[in-house]
């Protein structure tokens, strides 16, 4: 047996058989490596195959929100999913209900975005009816296989409190199709998603690490692997992008991530623990969809409020922007982690 079977046979329904910590950690770096690889090995043929099938993003100077001056592929979203399920199915070996939920709702979104996409390709506007649907879909199929947030302890008394299933159902589908919108909404600009979305999984995988958590772990630290490899081909200047499929697809696997490893046996003071990692996506999304709101715009026409246009707009550059949003994103992540500290 090789020590990659050995690694692979070791890790059993997202816990270790025997126990070593040594075999965990080397886990923990092979996922890292394969779905890295995956993604950078993956994207420059999608890229070509996208050129030949002009499924790229093409450059309009009437618009506001496309920085970029050429045409880029829209195919990373496929590199990403594929290294990601890729690595996960293959390290835990065996396909649950869970796994299952969450092939079917990347595989909707994936799709949906897909379409989005292709319509973008056309200088046209996807409905965002559908949109929204198939993203409720997503969630109501991770909360049918068990994946929740049930309830909370209770500060007074330490007693676990559970919501009513109807509560239950709500909070869930309003958790990961908020998520999954927040991430979409950040991705405006080369390396700000990706980026954020690492850093808010390098959180996640620390989190689950001292709750020992291993699966909410393994799936985060795959999707460290999968951004970072990414992002060796969207940083400044881009040359693929993810699309909506792609960046609803890695928000709908951090809601996931945060609902079956952070929200577990969560305290009133942990409940903010992931909504700090994925604080800059989340707060900034909220103070825009209030404006919009205030405005009298639909919330989901695509405009240029976020944050990243604001600050490129104050004189900042796309690096410099992306950078401040980084450090941003870090520090709101770092309060997290404090925060957990003082939970343990």
């Amino acid at each position: 047996m090789t020590s990659t079977d050995f690694l692979f046979n070791s890790y059993n329904k997202g816990k270790l058989v025997d126990g070593s910590e040594t075999s965990e950690f080397m886990v923990y770096i092979l996922a890292f490596i394969v779905s890295f690889a995956v993604v950078v090995l993956l994207i420059p043929p999608l890229g070509r195959l996208a050129h030949r099938l002009d499924f790229v993003d093409k450059p309009r100077e009437d618009v506001e929100r496309k920085l970029h001056r050429q045409p880029i592929p829209l195919t990373a979203s496929y590199a990403i999913f594929t290294g990601f399920f890729l690595t996960y199915i293959a390290l835990t070996k065996e396909i649950t209900w869970e796994t299952a939920a969450l092939v079917a709702g990347g595989m909707l979104l994936l799709t949906i975005g897909t379409v989005d996409d292709w319509y973008k390709t056309k200088g046209k506007d996807f409905p965002a009816l559908p949109k929204m649907l198939v993203q409720v879909s997503a969630a109501v199929l991770v909360f049918a296989s068990g994946i929740a947030f049930t309830g909370f302890v209770n500060p007074f008394n330490a007693e676990y409190v559970m919501l009513p299933i109807w509560l239950q159902f709500i909070l869930t589908i309003l958790w990961i199709f908020g998520v999954t919108t927040v991430i979409n909404f950040s991705d405006g600009m080369d390396g700000l998603a990706g980026g954020l979305s690492a850093i808010s999984a390098i959180t996640l995988f620390i989190v689950a690490l001292a709750k020992g958590q291993s699966d909410s772990a393994l799936m985060s630290i795959i999707l460290v692997g999968v951004t970072i490899g990414y992002l060796k081909y969207n940083k400044a200047p881009a040359k693929v992008f993810m699309g909506d499929a792609g960046a609803t697809f890695l928000g709908f696997i951090l809601a996931v991530i945060a609902l079956d490893g952070a929200f577990k046996q969560a305290t009133m003071l942990s409940i903010f623990i992931p909504i700090l990692a994925l604080g800059v996506p989340i707060f900034d999304n909220i103070f825009v969809v209030i404006k919009r709101f205030i405005q009298g715009k639909a919330i989901y026409q695509a405009d240029a409020s976020q944050a990243h246009y604001r600050l490129l707009r104050a004189g900042l550059n796309q690096n410099q922007v992306v950078g401040v949003l980084y450090l941003v994103s870090t520090c709101l992540c770092l309060s997290s982690i404090i925060l957990m500290l003082v939970e343990l």
